[in-house]
């Protein structure tokens, strides 16, 4: 095999295979141009089911029983729609995406099962290809997707922006769903059961304590306050709180092009998770800054630094 190359060095449709038509049916039985040779990468072939592992990063946690049972039974009927993606694996595959129809086909006593076999040699391409295969076909909920963002740069060191890039969104949706993760454990349990949207996710997160998050939680659930309802009571919590204003962003000074500076910045930007910039003078004094894009920017690198 060919060595690949990162997967955050490349674009959205190197990543995602085209589904086909929601009415094209994919035949289950192996034929002889779609059996697997063993070794060719980058094809579609049936593949044995016993043969496929799961997938330690799969950013999906949740997998609803009936959900499963009926899609078993819609294969059993209709056949697939859609292939699951796999790497080779020992003597067999590791799953990259399509863990519930794996599963549902197990369920459903079907053998083999069409898959893109993909060249990906490393656990972070694993991470990151099962992320936006998942992302992009809206099947992970919120705090899901805050975890698989939040592994992506704490363990392989990548900036919100680089991810954003990568998956299609803004910077400022990767940052924001990563600070859903310090809200308490049972307001996260409550937005992956659908009780509560993102958008009052995230207005709890401005609420100065977790006794206040919890209490607005509880208003929400109970009351059923829209969106524009608990961002309007969040921001009167907020400012009853006497919580100081963050600091009015500055202009970042100019990027150094020294090359040792330029190689240091670019050591501390997987740190803090966004741009750095260091600055000196001829008489060795100068400046290091960090680039923020909104008041939960700032917040967060405060943590950080504060830590």
């Amino acid at each position: 095999m060919t060595k690949s190359k990162k997967v955050l060095g490349k674009g959205l449709g190197a990543l995602i295979r085209p589904e086909p038509e929601a009415e094209e049916e994919i035949s289950l039985e192996p034929t002889p141009e779609t059996q697997d040779d063993g070794v060719s990468v980058e094809i579609m072939a049936h593949v044995a089911v016993e043969k496929i592992s799961a997938n330690p990063y799969q950013p999906r946690q949740d997998f609803d029983p009936q959900e499963l049972r009926e899609l078993a039974q819609s294969i059993r009927e209709n056949g697939l729609v859609q292939p699951v993606t796999v790497r080779r694996w020992k003597d067999g595959f590791q799953l990259i995406s399509g863990e519930r129809r794996v599963r549902a086909c197990r369920e459903a006593g079907i053998s083999h099962i069409p898959a893109y076999i993909r060249q990906v040699e490393t656990d972070e391409e694993m991470l990151e290809l099962a992320l936006v295969e998942n992302i992009q076909r809206t099947t992970l909920n919120p705090v899901e997707i805050a975890h698989s963002y939040q592994q992506l740069v704490e363990t392989y060191g990548h900036a919100p922006e680089d991810i954003a890039k990568r998956v299609g969104k803004d910077r400022s949706t990767v940052v924001n769903f990563i600070r859903l993760l310090k809200l308490p454990k049972k307001i996260l349990t409550s937005l992956q059961k659908g009780e509560i949207s993102t958008g009052h996710a995230r207005a709890l997160i401005t609420l100065p304590d977790e006794r206040a998050q919890l209490h607005m939680w509880q208003r929400i659930v109970r009351d059923g306050l829209s969106v524009r309802k608990t961002e309007e009571l969040a921001n009167s919590i907020y400012r009853r709180s006497g919580t100081p204003e963050p600091a009015k962003k500055k202009k970042s000074p100019p990027r150094s092009s020294t090359p040792h500076l330029e190689e240091l910045s670019e050591k501390l930007k997987p740190v803090y998770g966004t741009r750095v910039h260091i600055t000196a003078g001829k008489d060795g004094r100068g400046t290091i800054s960090l680039e923020f894009y909104n008041d939960e920017d700032l917040e967060r690198l405060l943590e950080l630094l504060l830590k």
